[in-house]
């Protein structure tokens, strides 16, 4: 039994795929093992809190088994499994944007601003990205974190092209002068401290 966990640990992803469509739970176990922090990561960085992130990722993992045999290995699994939580957050995008104009439109809202990073919080990526509108955060993480192109990005969204090609270039160009901000200060500081 020892041995066997071992060599599904050590079993390359396109192995355990295949086994998992045998039916085999524990290869398909060890492929959410593996995985799971990513596809977290990305549904986090598109604006899910964590425990939407939690939900959505059980989804797409529950979605993959069920459509191991869909899975031609044209490319990596991770990619694969990440591309059906990143659809499955638009659709729950969709619907909670659906239902916001709703309530906009009877005077029921209650918009909050996101939150404003501080001068003394470590900026990173994640940080960069909660800075962008919803709108450019998620056209990126679709386009950069879960590999759509622009016209799949497009597709899933539901939105024309152009738009979702203008929210990635204004969302890439906000990322680039916050993260060229961010280490350009901190290059300052090590010369100061220098």
């Amino acid at each position: 039994m020892v041995q066997a966990l071992a060599s599904r640990a050590a079993a390359h992803d396109l192995d355990l795929v295949a086994l998992a469509m045998t039916g085999d739970r524990a290869a398909f176990g060890e492929l959410v093992r593996r995985h799971s922090a990513s596809v977290r990561a990305l549904l986090r960085r598109m604006g899910a809190d964590p425990a939407t992130a939690d939900d959505i990722a059980q989804d797409a993992f529950l979605a993959a088994y069920e459509q191991i045999a869909d899975f031609r290995g044209e490319g990596a699994f991770a990619a694969w499994v990440r591309r059906i939580a990143a659809r499955l957050y638009v659709r729950r995008w969709r619907k909670a944007t659906r239902e916001a104009l709703a309530l906009e439109g009877s005077g029921e809202t209650d918009a909050a601003e996101p939150p404003a990073v501080g001068a003394d919080a470590r900026l990173d990526l994640d940080e960069a990205l909660k800075a962008l509108t919803p709108s450019e955060r998620l056209c990126v993480s679709l386009c950069y974190g879960a590999g759509l192109s622009h016209a799949e990005a497009a597709a899933a969204l539901n939105a024309p092209l152009g738009t979702v090609k203008s929210h990635v270039k204004r969302g890439l160009d906000k990322l680039k002068a916050r993260l060229g901000a961010s280490s350009a200060e901190g290059g300052q500081e090590q010369e100061s401290h220098g």
